[in-house]
């Protein structure tokens, strides 16, 4: 059984807005009744949480994880900015919320809500004002701090100034730690979802490890790090005295397997309430609307190292030159890879899947040939091979490798909008990768590389020495370590460009370049001819049929390529804001008074 939050309580408003002026119709819902039901004002809480959970991103467009569709990238990756498409928006609609309940629940009375109910919603209440001001002050820094109810009759007490950042992240860390103290350690089972007391430990892991970042700490305050250190190693502890670790099964089954010991904070999804639509990370011949979202670029392909953990390296040049060499890459790259690269990325010439019957069990060839064209400057094209039973070609889709985390594997392409797989939005290697970064920081490398080794092995890389292929040793080999790791174990979860903004380094999108990726070329196109369309990339006769092509700009146009501003590094305010409100000030990157380090 699934808990269901659902988003009602404004319909409640809105049917009390609906009675006459001159008659008092008593079976409508009053909005002065909620506070003397404890459904209603549980209803309440639920609809802040319904409102607020983050769900599935599908958000690697514009990092180094993957790519939509070819010039599917924005001005701001591109270098194209300016307040106005870079402006962020101030929006309190939650906040409102929130203050209200928080001013109301005070005077419900105990027979409405005894002591230990009160608390509970109102630790989950304190929690997601926690969450909306850190989603705010991640991006521009410090924002005006509402803690109470406003007038909107008097326009002047509306209009408030920025609270430095430090003010807002002591109020982020006072709202947690207040929440921290009323949340139970879990809910029972019939109210599985609702944040707990280690959810919200993990979530101050969380902000205090941003906040001693680069991003917020270039001067690189040791104090920070040793803050966010305690807060992580704190989560830790209470999360696995009540049964939380790493999941120690199939690195995939993490996301299948409900309720598991990783899951800290999770969106529960389920048909038909709270179902959501799969379509775009899908293939277009298996969608039933967008597609082809998410697909895996070069940088990632490559990310994932081999079974023993060592680096996957792939010299480019030589792989064009030297076709011995070619072969042995396509080789190592199906057959010798960490074992979560397969969970985490579809390949060609693998099984899709999917419960299409046209395609169900076997390999999707969406591999290329190549055949002469005299209009292009090269002398040829490359076209996609795709399963003989399929009457559409794949679209405007790129690399040809996409997104298998996560993907609801029991429908069928008419039945993706059904899909029902629950996001993890924090789980418990992420708290463990927060505090491993952070132990590196404080000086404890042994404390952090045991992060690294336990995170590894959980991932079935082979322990050929103890260390799982880790060969870092200095502070900035295991920093780089970290890196490496959170961009191969959180892929597609949503963290790729905050961890790159945190750590200050769009240089490593800039260096890339060009979205590049693999094309897998069939050698000899006779063998078209009597292909055995059964067989998979697995079988070593049918990979020898095979080469790499790199592809060194999937976008088709040179002038679309990572080329990020260093010198920006908070997004401005947007000037409707600005506009509306005379106390506010605009950060100093954009012209302003305002800095957001303060």
């Amino acid at each position: 059984m699934k808990f269901k939050f659902n988003i009602f309580f404004a319909s409640f408003l809105a049917l009390a807005g609906c009675t006459r002026l001159d008659y008092k119709d008593n079976s409508a819902i009053s909005p002065e009744n909620v506070w003397t039901n404890k459904t209603m004002i549980t209803a309440y809480v639920n609809d802040i949480q319904g409102g607020m959970m983050p769900g599935w991103p599908v958000n690697a467009n514009g990092t180094d994880e993957g790519m939509n569709s070819p010039k599917d990238m924005g001005p701001y990756t591109r270098g194209q900015i300016s307040i106005e498409n870079s402006g962020y928006g101030l929006n309190y609609s939650n906040i409102d919320k929130i203050n209200f309940f928080l001013q109301q629940v005070e005077t419900v009375p105990a027979k409405v809500l005894n002591d230990g109910e009160k608390k509970g919603l109102t630790g989950q209440v304190l929690f997601w004002r926690a969450w909306d001001y850190w989603a705010k002050v991640k991006e521009v820094g410090g924002v005006p701090l509402i803690l109470k109810p406003q007038d909107v009759s008097n326009f002047e007490s509306l209009l408030v100034s920025r609270n430095s950042t430090t003010d807002c992240v002591n109020q982020i860390l006072a709202d947690l730690d207040l929440a921290i103290q009323y949340l139970p350690a879990k809910w029972d089972d019939s109210q599985y979802g609702r944040i707990d007391k280690g959810a919200a430990m993990a979530f101050k892991g969380r902000v205090l490890l941003w906040f001693a970042s680069p991003l917020f700490n270039p001067s690189n305050n040791k104090e920070r790090w040793q803050k966010a250190y305690d807060a992580n190693l704190d989560a830790i502890n209470f999360l696995t005295s009540n049964g939380k670790g790493l999941y120690q099964g199939k690195y995939a089954d993490i996301w299948y397997k409900e309720r598991n010991e990783e899951a800290i904070m999770v969106n529960q999804f389920y048909f038909p309430d709270h179902s959501f639509n799969q379509s775009s990370i899908h293939p277009e011949p298996f969608s039933g609307g967008s597609a082809n979202n998410n697909e895996a670029i070069l940088p990632l392909l490559l990310a994932f190292p081999k079974a023993d953990g060592s680096k996957f390296v792939m010299d480019l040049d030589r792989l064009a030159s030297d076709p011995v060499y070619n072969q042995q890459m396509v080789n190592d790259f199906y057959m010798n890879r960490d074992p979560r690269f397969h969970d985490v990325i579809f390949c060609p010439g693998t099984v899709y899947p999917t419960q299409d019957d046209f395609v169900k069990g076997q390999s999707y060839w969406n591999a290329w040939r190549i055949e002469p064209d005299p209009a292009s400057t090269s002398g040829f094209r490359y076209i996609s091979l795709v399963l003989n039973q399929l009457s559409t070609g794949v679209g405007n889709s790129s690399t040809e490798y996409w997104q298998l985390k996560g993907l609801d594997r029991s429908l069928t392409r008419a039945l993706l909008g059904q899909a029902s797989t629950d996001w993890i939005e924090i789980r418990f290697a992420e708290v463990m990768l927060n505090l491993g970064e952070c132990a590196n920081e404080i000086d404890k490398s042994a404390d952090a590389l045991d992060v690294l080794y336990k995170i590894r092995k959980r991932a079935g890389i082979q322990p050929t020495d103890g260390k799982y292929g880790i060969t870092a040793s200095s502070k900035e080999e295991i920093r780089q370590a970290f890196m490496d790791e959170r961009f191969i174990e959180l892929a597609y979860e949503g963290k790729r460009w905050g961890d790159l903004r945190r750590w200050k380094r769009f240089d490593i999108l800039n260096k890339i370049k060009y979205r590049s990726g693999l094309h897998v070329v069939l050698k000899n196109q006779a063998d078209l001819n009597n292909f055995d369309w059964t067989a998979d990339m697995y079988n070593p006769d049918i990979r020898s049929k095979f080469r790499f092509d790199h592809i060194k700009n999937m976008d088709g146009d040179n002038s679309y390529n990572f080329n990020l501003d260093l010198n920006h590094w908070f997004y401005p305010l947007g000037k409707g804001d600005l506009d509306r409100n005379s106390k506010l000030k605009q950060n100093k990157e954009w012209g302003g008074d305002f800095d957001p380090l303060q």
